[in-house]
């Protein structure tokens, strides 16, 4: 059995990680290569980080982060915000990220995630979904929002991850808007779901505010990784408390912290 994953997850403004609820209210939460550094001796399997303002002017900023953060630490980075096409995923690997994160890009340009697997690998492109419950013609329907959760599509949640893992998308990021730094707990529906209809991985995100939060979504949910931001920012678990809990309950986890002198730095992109 796969071993099941715990990732960290930083969104970054302006160069510090910030936390908010609901994608609003952001606090502080540090520095970015620290913060980064903490959670890999922590025992973190990966990392992901959100450029959230994702605006022009920050590119060279985000840019020098992921250099910063891919020099310090040796487990696996992914990137994403502000991706919006193939040259920016270069870069993006180019600068030290394994996997790229598509999100508003790919509902934008819908081509972009099949062109991008095609160019370089399903390995390194990850479909990120913001995902909202919502009300539609006196129905409960789940759709995909883009520009930071701040704007519906009106496409439905599962043919959206249906036609990413289609295209070639390596792994999808599941983040429920109702539930994201609620610390309610994950939407074991809709991960279940999802994870049950493609075949590739699928982490959970949003809602995260136990280690029985992170057990039911890699049991009951079906998350193949389980990511998570307040309860690791703001010192409530670490990530080697949430994989011991995880670990006694007979959910299958790498224990070992990551050995540096095994490992070698990212190959450039083509």
């Amino acid at each position: 059995m796969l071993a099941k994953r715990i990732i960290p997850c930083l969104d970054v403004d302006k160069g510090r990680v910030v936390k908010g609820v609901k994608f609003f209210e952001h606090r502080d939460a540090g520095g970015v290569a620290e913060c980064a550094m903490r959670y890999e001796q922590q025992g973190a399997d990966e990392l992901v980080f959100y450029d959230i303002s994702a605006s022009h002017e920050a590119r060279d900023l985000i840019v020098d982060v992921l250099k910063d953060c891919s020099e310090r630490v040796f487990m696996p980075l992914t990137v994403g915000g502000g991706v919006r096409t193939l040259d920016d995923i270069r870069l993006m690997l180019n600068s030290g990220a394994d996997k790229v994160s598509i999100n508003s890009a790919a509902v934008l340009d819908q081509d972009l995630i099949k062109n991008a697997a095609l160019k370089f690998g399903s390995q390194c492109i990850v479909l990120a979904i913001d995902a909202n419950r919502v009300e539609k013609d006196g129905k409960e329907f789940w759709e995909v929002f883009i520009n930071g959760g701040r704007k519906g599509t009106g496409i439905d949640v599962m043919e959206w991850a249906q036609k990413g893992f289609d295209d070639g998308a390596g792994e999808i990021v599941l983040n429920v808007m109702n539930a994201d730094g609620t610390k309610a707990g994950f939407d074991l529906e809709m991960t279940a779901a999802v994870s049950e209809m493609v075949g590739i991985p699928v982490v959970a995100s949003g809602g995260a505010g136990s280690k029985e939060d992170m057990f039911e979504v890699l049991t009951k949910g079906k998350a193949d990784a389980a990511l998570a931001a307040s309860i690791f920012h703001f010192g409530e678990y670490t990530v080697m408390d949430v994989k011991q809990y995880l670990h006694d309950n007979g959910i299958t986890v790498r224990m070992d912290k990551q050995d540096n002198s095994t490992l070698t730095t990212p190959g450039q992109a083509v």
